[in-house]
């Protein structure tokens, strides 16, 4: 083609788009069924209206479909299922014939596409014992999107949007089961917000994205690779965001190997007469925000901001500094929100605890860090996650029988595995964290460090009284400075003092600050600092915070991507995971047993860094209980 025929062309279409972005639904259909329109989606016609996703297959099947649909309503939200052999739809649109009023269709013969159609109308007879399903279609909310001022990419540069398979998985049903489907929009990273708080109350068209950032989470290698619809430039600030997509109906159905079925070509929809607010639903005052909770790979998680409310308020709780140390010039507002939503997408958690600061006593370890570390422990267990203590060796007999009694008195469900670690060689530490040493298989997603003594610059380990105790301790450090290079795996750090794994990252302000500060600090930062009066504080309100976030329908349903059915049914087993004071006085007990003693006098009473249990530290865990469950 000439350039000057390829121009006019290109004019040709751009007028026909505008044209049929302002029609009402019915003319468009018209259109389409009289294959008056050469283009390829449907993106952006009648605007204003909700566009639809179709899956016809045979009667028998239809009960089942709708199960999975509503076992799936993040990409199957079901707007309407037909009577079989009904053709028209009046639920949803007038003068309409669904064998005729989608741009292209699919045939799907025992899983295989054996045709691509314009036209049902030579099946009729086989319509007749054939149900169709509307679905919902994130083409409904880019109005919406682009009303306030977020730019959509596939709309700009006049093509379908990118869809890809996941490794994420559906939950089936007895003929029916897939791989979660996704739409993926480039977003600037300064809208993302946005973006979230436009979409989220439009479930009926997928509603809030399942995934935003890195497509590798998904399971998706390569986002020049698309399995469905067109590549989409992307501009250079922009964040890619996936959304829930209807295609994934015609992964069930291929999956399913029905003797005939059809689908919409993916991208050529069906135009409702449904209004875009329709697709709307009131969630009262629900309002998502959105947090980067990774950069490599590059992760935003998703919360309520009553959710955020809450955790910060917890944050407030624990940051009082009732030992006058200069705790309160360490703290940054939302590093325990951010630390606990990429805890609450970890699969896998190490913690370490450990600080033998009484060097001239057998044990040497102060009794604060590991309650707040089994607090941490029994919350994640309840979560479904795995969980590993890696402590100093010397100390390893100790913490096992800790955490058997823990076990026996109610503390714990179940036992925590405790394991040390062995600096042998420079790549130890990569082969602790990683399968065979391959940092792409890491085998934990997250790392927490409290109350457990960290590197200072000079390359040793100090208490607060600048005494050099690095004879008592192996160098899990390692571990998370390792982890720093290694995709996938974040890292935070408890401390109430700034001598303690993970606070390198507030070292400035530690040497500023605290006292002997310049010496004790430690070098070694995590990826998230949690400031506390008292480390175990810490640990109580990672645990509370948990609590928080799992309960939040919002992060509930981004954390399962939108498919499968809320967690929240669990609510009463995380509820008796939450720490308590009859909980934290046992352990107390238990530590007083093994000689444990508080960090700032040595005591074996009842008190924690010089602090007692009863009136201060009861009353953290009450205050922190009562915001967390109110």
């Amino acid at each position: 083609m000439a350039s000057s025929e390829l121009k006019q062309s290109i004019e040709e279409e751009d007028m026909i788009i505008r044209h049929v972005k302002t029609l009402l639904p019915s003319a468009v259909r018209k259109l389409i069924r009289s294959n008056k329109l050469s283009i390829s989606s449907t993106s952006g016609m009648s605007e204003g209206f909700q566009q639809a996703n179709v899956i016809i297959l045979h009667k028998s099947l239809a009960d089942d479909f709708e199960k999975f649909c509503h076992a799936n309503e993040g990409p199957l939200p079901l707007l309407y299922r037909s009577k079989p052999g009904e053709w028209k739809c009046p639920a949803v649109s007038t003068h309409s014939d669904i064998r005729t009023d989608c741009l292209q269709y699919m045939k799907y013969e025992n899983g295989l596409c054996t045709g691509i159609l314009t036209s049902l109308k030579e099946y009729s007879e086989q319509f007749e014992d054939m149900v169709t399903f509307y679905l919902g279609c994130s083409f409904t909310f880019e109005k919406a999107v682009q009303k306030v001022g977020i730019p959509i990419r596939n709309v700009e540069q006049k093509c379908n949007v990118s869809m890809y398979k996941t490794a994420v998985p559906c939950h089936d049903s007895e003929h029916f089961h897939c791989n979660l489907v996704v739409s993926m929009r480039p977003i600037p990273n300064d809208r993302l917000e946005m973006v979230v708080q436009t979409t989220y109350p439009m479930i009926k068209s997928h509603g809030a994205p399942v995934h935003i950032g890195n497509p590798g989470l998904l399971g998706i290698k390569d986002l020049s690779e698309v399995d469905y619809g067109d590549k989409v430039q992307a501009h250079p600030d922009d964040v890619p965001v996936f959304w829930a997509c209807g295609v994934t109906g015609v992964e069930a159905i291929r999956n399913c190997k029905s003797p005939l079925a059809f689908t919409h070509s993916p991208g050529c929809m069906f135009i409702t007469d449904l209004k875009d607010e329709d697709a709307a639903v009131n969630y009262g005052k629900e309002i998502p925000e959105v947090y980067c909770i990774c950069q490599n790979p590059l992760h935003y998680s998703i919360t309520s901001a009553t959710a955020v409310q809450k955790i910060r308020r917890l944050e407030e709780i624990i940051g009082v500094d009732p030992g006058d140390r200069g705790v309160k010039h360490l703290c940054s507002q939302d590093e325990l929100l951010k630390a606990c939503l990429s805890i609450s997408h970890a699969h896998s958690v190490l913690i370490t605890t450990g600080f033998p600061t009484h060097y001239n006593y057998e044990p040497p370890e102060e009794n604060d860090g590991p309650p707040g570390a089994i607090a941490m422990a029994a919350m994640l267990k309840a979560l479904g996650k795995h969980v590993t203590i890696v402590t100093d060796q010397r100390a390893l007999n100790l913490n096992e029988k800790v955490i058997k009694e823990a076990v026996k008195q109610g503390i714990l469900k179940t036992a925590v595995p405790v394991i040390s670690y062995h600096s042998e060689s420079a790549d130890s530490a990569l082969h602790f964290l990683c399968e065979d040493g391959n940092p792409k298989k890491p085998k934990f997603s997250h790392l927490i460090a409290i109350e457990r003594a960290g590197m200072a610059a000079d390359g040793n380990y100090y208490n607060v009284r600048k005494i050099n105790i690095k004879h008592l301790v192996d160098p899990i450090d390692e571990l998370f400075v390792a982890a720093r290079s290694i995709p996938g795996i974040t890292t935070t750090g408890i401390g109430d003092g700034g001598n303690e794994l993970g606070m390198g990252k507030v070292k400035e302000a530690v040497k500023k600050y605290i006292q002997n500060g310049d010496t004790i600090a430690c070098d070694v930062e995590a990826d998230f600092a949690v400031i506390a009066g008292v480390s175990n504080w810490g640990g109580y309100a990672v645990a509370c915070a948990l609590y928080i976030l799992n309960t939040c329908e919002v992060h509930d349903r981004y954390l399962r991507k939108a498919v499968g059915f809320s967690r929240l049914s669990e609510k009463v087993s995380w509820v008796s995971a939450l720490p308590s004071v009859i909980k934290e006085e046992k352990l107390l007990n238990i530590l007083q047993q093994h000689k444990v003693r508080s960090g700032k006098t040595a005591s074996l009473a009842m008190e924690v860094d010089g602090l007692p249990f009863y009136d201060t530290h009861s009353l953290i865990i009450e205050k922190l209980l009562q915001e967390t469950l109110k």
